[in-house]
Parts: structure tokens; sequence; C-alpha cells
């Protein structure tokens, strides 16, 4: 089965070899674990292939992003490389250039609609979510987020884009059941220091390596040690 590479060897080997493109991935993990750098890495391995790659921030502002994605050696300013600042700012009316869908951040049916518009008006291969959390939060009703969540899924899918999402949610929610994949990044003490631990927990379609293996954030993003283990 063809793959596409997470950007991340280690992963990648943890993943028999990568992705499987064309399906929807679930990343989770507390703050400062590593997700958005994660999603880069995937995004920008992309556009070291000549893909068109798309990402939505609805937490942290693009600018500030980029700045910290160049600092680690991202080429964050490639024209194929489109961020786009969806967080809930203040007075904030349109999101998408050329779109007006107000303040769709608030809510995952313009979230959804307005994705759509931007995936049928360009030939993206690569999007990212980052995080759902936010949306999450804003839809009370479990049921109505699950139709509406599984409907978003339905409706990406027919884009052939492979899908990342991250989430700073740690228990077991619908979107780990709807996905075809959940990666976890960890953090555990041992010895009286802090460890970083990556887990594939699922990843529908493949075999992979369900050991709890080392990573680390370094000055040229994330490392993962797949020939290591924590314990």
């Amino acid at each position: 089965m063809t793959r596409i590479s997470t950007g991340v060897k280690g992963l990648d080997k943890m993943l028999n070899g990568g992705l499987i493109p064309g399906r929807a991935y679930l990343v989770k993990g507390g703050p400062g674990s590593g997700k958005t750098t994660l999603c880069i890495h995937f995004l920008m391995e992309g556009v070291k292939r000549g893909e068109k790659v798309l990402y939505i921030t609805l937490e942290e502002p693009v600018d500030i992003l980029k700045e910290d994605m160049r600092e680690m050696g991202f080429d964050v300013d490639n024209p194929l490389f489109v961020g786009i600042d969806a967080t809930p700012v203040t007075e904030k009316k349109s999101i998408f250039e050329g779109f007006h869908y107000e303040e769709f951040a608030k809510g995952f049916t313009e979230l959804v609609r307005a994705i759509k518009e931007r995936l049928e008006g360009e030939e993206f291969t690569r999007v990212v979510i980052d995080p759902i959390t936010m949306i999450k939060l804003t839809m009370k009703d479990e049921l109505e987020y699950r139709r509406t969540f599984l409907g978003f899924l339905k409706e990406i899918a027919k884009y052939n884009v492979t899908l990342l999402i991250t989430s700073e949610i740690y228990e077991m929610g619908i979107e780990d059941y709807l996905v075809s994949g959940v990666i976890e990044l960890r953090t555990f003490e041992v010895g009286g220091k802090t460890v970083r631990g990556i887990k594939v927990v699922k990843f529908r379609g493949s075999d992979f390596d369900e050991t709890i293996r080392p990573y680390k954030i370094t000055g040229n993003g994330i490392e993962v040690y797949s020939e290591e283990t924590i314990m």
C-alpha cells in the first residue's frame, strides 16, 4: 500500500513506512507536547515534494507560528504552504481571504463549509486543523458534534487529501473512533526527569509499532527514537 512520509523518520518507521494517504488522523497531546511541530513536519514534507498544503490554526496566530517554525528551519514562507488564521480574535470578520464566513471558528458547520470552499478552489494534498479542541468546546450537544464531525470527514474525503487534526484532550473521544489513526504525545517522569513518549494508538489498514518510543523537541523540530524504549 502506498505511504506518505510524516516528515519524521522515526515516526514513519513506527507507522511501517508512513501514513496511508487520503485519510484522517488525530494527533493528541498536552500544551507544549509538539503537536503543532509534528503537523508542520508533515506539511513541509509535502512542500518538499512539490505539493500544495493547507494549515488552519484555531488557536495560535499564524504569524507567531511562522516565526517559531522559521527558527526550526522550516520553509513556511514557501508559496506552496498556505497558512490560514482562524483564531477567534475580537472583531475579526473574515478568516479565509476571498470568503466571508464570519467568525466561523465559533462553529463547526461554518468551518466545514469554509474548508470545502477552499478545497474546491485549489488543489491541496495535505491539510492540518490545529486544534479541533477549539471547535469541540463550542458544541455542547455530543450527538450533534458526532454527526457534524462524521459529516466533515466524509466531505473532506471527497477531495482525497490527507488530514491531520490535533487535540489537547487525552480522554477517548468521538474523534478517536471516527479517524483512521491516532498518535499520542505523552510525558512521563523517569528517575525524576521528564521524558517525552510517542505512541501510535490506532492505525487502520496496517501493522504498526505499538511501543511507546521516546522523542525530543530539538532546534530542528521533532526527533523520534524508534529503536529505543522509555522504560
